[in-house]
């Protein structure tokens, strides 16, 4: 097939008088839409903006290649601009690159193997050809245009190689970047006398498949990905360096010569995927940056099974007018077999809950160590939220929560990382190191830290929260539901959270203060913050989210109006400096507004179902609207102006 067949005559403008970045994509996003080649344009523009805020789509000599990769593109196929004045501030590998040559390629979300795509990735490859771009420029019309597109490649004659790498590159889309990086290695290696040989991890799956046959002889391996690799162990005991995949594009012949001279380290046999990103060795914060996002994405279906559970429970416990099923025993026997089923229904939502910690540090850990981290990681997590007191049998037991979690299961990793680094063993006592070793020493360290440090620290902080709220019973109505308000959204449902909650009720069973604030403090940051990733595209014209967050949200919303505070944690997790100062005022706002209005709310019943039980609803409604208002454009237009922010120190 011809390159011509992935785009058609009204897809190609030449000589337009587009101004900028947001021009180009509004003009030829519109063309796609109207071959339709998309389904929705502003879908399909959002993913677009969001690759872009990956890495640079610019390249040189004038040239740019946006894409989007999004389950509103029906086929594979591309747009083609040439501008009369060019852009000037679109962010390139070469800082110098004046954008005037834009194919915009649409990439579906789910075509691998289609004849569409590997066309696709055989224009990304044709872009680095020096007389194509030549032709390309200087085409008179569209027709020479489409002519341009189908001329044949020239093919290369036979170099005599003395040496041999291999590499692997992958990118987020798995089109563009993947295959130009791939041509860029070959074809710097070619002018160095090096035959470097590539696999793709693109959309198409794994191209050119680098067998063990391939592998004889290659003196090291390049990882050039945006993206987990895969399959690493098969590269064990060869020199690497690990890039990101536009890197080949700009320093292609000093990443060879790097690699061979000087590289960042030997694979090692357990080493798997979760290789770092970022350009030579990663950085402590960036890895632990990276684990988080990592423990984030593993842990969100945890989150949404339990969270279904518990709402499916909580929804037919009260479709027979009960609220209690979950906790009370007694509706273990009742004669309604349904009953019975809520019942256990909700238990088991709970204790899918309990698996949110260890799942999350597992994988945290996992980022930084690779395979060596995982157990050391889940274990990490299980005493943050709590499971040894309960396998202990210990009462009153205050579980660590995030902080708790972010600190074991982030010295879970480097603990296991620099042993498995470190410790070296005759070759047949090698299987005793990840097995025995890594491990044994690793949970030992995680005990120690969380027995003498995070347990008692967190302990104490909580015994401090509890006395803040008791010291202040007598204040006054705002301030002490500002307190509990505060306190309540802290850490959504953690050992904070849960202080603020026994003293709130044990304060509304003796009748000095009722539970407004503390019932409104559980559902606003779960619906806001929610609320934000829904919002976020029609606020600012841009999603603020990515796309792991932007499912979490709507499981968010749900969790909140059943008053399941942990559907908003992945937030508070990924960026606590902006998530958590936005949940405490946003509930404190949404709590004293309700307050000095009027609500009162005297029974533990903050779901959906309890709203009725309100004295003077309406002014616990409008305290609901303040605080959900606020923490969704808040989260909204600080992320956004941080995207912004970064976006002008690259310009």
């Amino acid at each position: 097939m011809k390159l011509s067949n992935i785009t058609s005559k009204e897809l190609v403008f030449l000589d337009q008088d587009w101004h900028s970045k947001e021009a180009v994509f509004d003009h030829l996003i519109d063309a796609l839409h109207k071959q339709g080649i998309i389904e929705d344009s502003k879908e399909f523009k959002e993913a677009v903006l969001e690759r872009e805020t990956i890495s640079e789509t610019g390249l040189e000599k004038g040239f740019a290649i946006p894409h989007g990769k999004s389950k509103t593109v029906k086929k594979a196929a591309f747009a083609f601009a040439r501008l009369n004045r060019p852009i000037t501030n679109w962010e390139s590998i070469d800082p110098t690159n004046q954008v005037k040559y834009v194919f915009l390629l649409a990439i579906p979300e789910a075509e691998a193997g289609s004849t569409h795509l590997e066309l696709l990735a055989e224009l990304s490859k044709r872009l680095l050809e020096d007389q194509f771009i030549t032709n390309i420029t200087q085409a008179k019309n569209v027709s020479e245009f489409l002519t341009i597109l189908d001329t044949e490649k020239a093919v290369d004659t036979e170099t005599a190689y003395t040496r041999k790498i291999v590499a692997i590159t992958a990118c987020a889309a798995g089109i563009a970047h993947t295959y130009m990086a791939a041509e860029a290695l070959e074809k710097a290696g070619k002018e160095l006398g090096i035959q470097v040989l590539v696999e793709k991890q693109g959309a198409n799956g794994i191209e050119d498949r680098i067998t063990p046959e391939v592998l004889k002889g290659a003196e090291a391996v390049i990882f050039a990905t945006d993206i987990t690799a895969k399959d690493k162990h098969r590269f064990k005991g060869l020199p690497f360096i690990q890039r990101r995949v536009a890197e080949p594009l700009r320093s292609g012949k000093e990443m060879i010569e790097t690699v061979l001279t000087n590289p960042d380290g030997h694979v090692k046999a357990d080493d798997d995927a979760s290789v770092p990103n970022d350009e030579g060795k990663s950085s402590f914060f960036s890895q632990i940056y990276r684990g988080i996002l990592t423990g984030i994405s593993y842990m969100l279906p945890v989150i949404v099974a339990g969270g279904l559970m518990i709402g499916i429970a909580q929804l037919g416990a009260a479709a027979f007018g009960l609220q209690k099923v979950i906790a009370n025993p007694e509706f273990a026997k009742n004669s309604n077999e349904l009953i019975v089923i809520f019942h256990y229904l909700g238990l088991y939502g709970n204790m899918i809950m309990k698996f949110i910690y260890p799942v999350f540090g597992a994988f945290l850990a996992y980022s930084i160590a690779d395979r060596p981290g995982l157990a050391p990681g889940f274990i990490a997590g299980a005493f943050a939220g709590g499971l040894h007191y309960t396998f202990w049998g210990t009462e009153g037991g205050i579980p660590s929560g995030f902080f708790g979690v972010l600190i074991l299961a982030t010295v879970a990793g480097f603990t296991a990382k620099f042993l498995n680094e470190k410790i070296h063993l005759h070759k047949n006592l090698q299987a005793m190191k990840p097995m025995f070793i890594i491990p044994g020493i690793t949970v030992l360290i995680i005990f120690l830290l969380n027995f003498y440090f995070v347990d008692p620290v967190f302990g104490q902080i909580n015994l401090w929260l509890q006395n803040l709220i008791i010291q202040n019973k007598d204040s006054s109505a705002v301030v002490l539901s500002t307190i509990i308000a505060c306190l309540t959204a802290f850490d959504l449902g953690g050992p904070v959270n849960k202080a603020a909650g026994a003293i709130a009720i044990g304060l509304a069973a003796d009748n000095i203060f009722p539970l407004t604030a503390r019932v409104l403090a559980i559902v606003i940051p779960p619906i806001g913050i929610g609320l934000a990733t829904v919002l976020d595209k029609y606020v600012v014209r841009r999603r603020v989210f990515d796309e792991n967050l932007r499912v979490a949200g709507t499981t968010s919303i749900f969790l909140g109006f059943i008053a399941i505070g942990e559907g908003a944690i992945p937030f508070m997790l990924q960026n606590p400096l902006i998530t958590i100062p936005i949940n405490m005022i946003g509930a404190s706002l949404g709590a004293v507004t309700a307050v000095l209005l009027g609500a009162v709310q005297w029974l533990p019943l903050p779901a959906i179902w309890g709203w009725p039980l309100v004295e003077n609803f309406w002014a616990y409604a409008i305290g609901l609207i303040v605080g959900i208002g606020f923490i969704t454009f808040a989260n909204i237009f600080v992320r956004y102006g941080l995207i912004k922010r970064k976006e002008n120190k690259t310009k």
